[in-house]
């Protein structure tokens, strides 16, 4: 056994479930994309190739583990894409929420049932089948948790909506010890650079005080003004539209000294560099292809 433990997004991290582009199956049709981002790679015939994801991951597993952190791996299955293990699942305190993701997507949280084996059976909360929700959306901060959600109309309609009302809801009656912050995102079915797929993918807490936030991503301006004035103007790193598709804010903070980032996020990473923090620069794009990057390819277990 391991003890469940994520109380922020940047406590020392002791062990994580990293994905794996084995076996992730051949580019799908532009009818089966789950995000624009994916879509615009489908249709462009730039669609990443397994060996160059399987190439980056390992990379990606190479830092954490030179970091001393404790990884796992998923079972491989046959023409799976499972290179965003945070889509699956999520860690509050000492609890593991098995997320309602799209059907398509169900055998990927069965994958992982061999760690899960590490984990007292109270401590794995399978939610109503009411509640969607993903991990890229949920943040544990402080006494917070931040929440991506969107609640107005259409839900249905958007594959991008992954997190609900009923999501807020459920997270709030079981976490009664965290103040449940929701924010609405904004959605797109076919414009990357319009779509918050995930509250991970518009803002990020990094080190012990600062965040990475996209103003344009929120629905709400009181919800962006909010989060710049929760952390201070001076502990923000304000994003573009383009750093925004292109993934700015879903770095991976190993501790709150340590962020590993994209190696091309020139702007970020001497930013952070100049807060004092140790940036892992690491080549991540052909993942990144996918709406995704290196906080969307981790479900970590313990921190502290």
């Amino acid at each position: 056994m391991f003890n469940l433990k994520i109380t922020d997004e940047t406590a020392p991290l002791k062990s994580v479930v990293l994905g794996t582009a084995k076996s992730s199956g051949p580019v799908p049709t532009p009818e089966a994309a789950y995000d624009p981002k994916s879509l615009e790679h489908i249709l462009a015939g730039t669609y990443p190739k397994e060996t160059d994801m399987v190439r980056e991951m390992q990379g990606f597993a190479g830092i954490l583990e030179k970091h001393k952190v404790q990884v796992f791996r998923p079972e491989v299955l046959k023409d799976c894409n499972q290179i965003f293990s945070r889509d699956i699942a999520f860690v509050v305190d000492d609890r593991l929420v098995e997320a309602n993701i799209l059907p398509e997507r169900e055998r990927e949280f069965e994958a992982i049932l061999h760690v899960l084996d590490h984990v007292e059976e109270n401590q794995v909360i399978v939610p109503p089948e009411v509640v969607h929700v993903e991990g890229g959306d949920v943040m544990p901060w402080k006494e917070y948790l931040f929440v991506g959600t969107y609640t107005g109309p259409g839900y249905r309609d958007f594959i991008t909506a992954r997190t609900n009302q009923e999501a807020v809801d459920f997270l709030i009656d079981t976490f009664p010890n965290r103040i449940v912050k929701p924010f609405e995102l904004r959605k797109s079915n076919t414009d990357a650079r319009k779509n918050a797929l995930h509250l991970d993918c518009c803002f990020q807490p990094v080190g012990r005080d600062l965040a990475i936030l996209h103003k344009e991503s929120f629905l709400d301006p009181k919800e962006y003004h909010w989060l710049l004035d929760y952390f201070g103007p001076d502990k923000v790193f304000e994003i573009t539209e383009e750093e925004m598709y292109r993934m700015f804010s879903n770095v991976f903070s190993i501790s709150p000294e340590v962020v590993v980032s994209e190696r091309s996020f020139t702007r970020l990473n001497h930013w952070l560099r100049s807060q004092g923090l140790t940036v892992e620069e690491i080549p991540y794009q052909e993942v990144g292809k996918q709406g995704g990057l290196l906080r969307c390819s981790t479900l970590p277990l313990e921190r502290g």
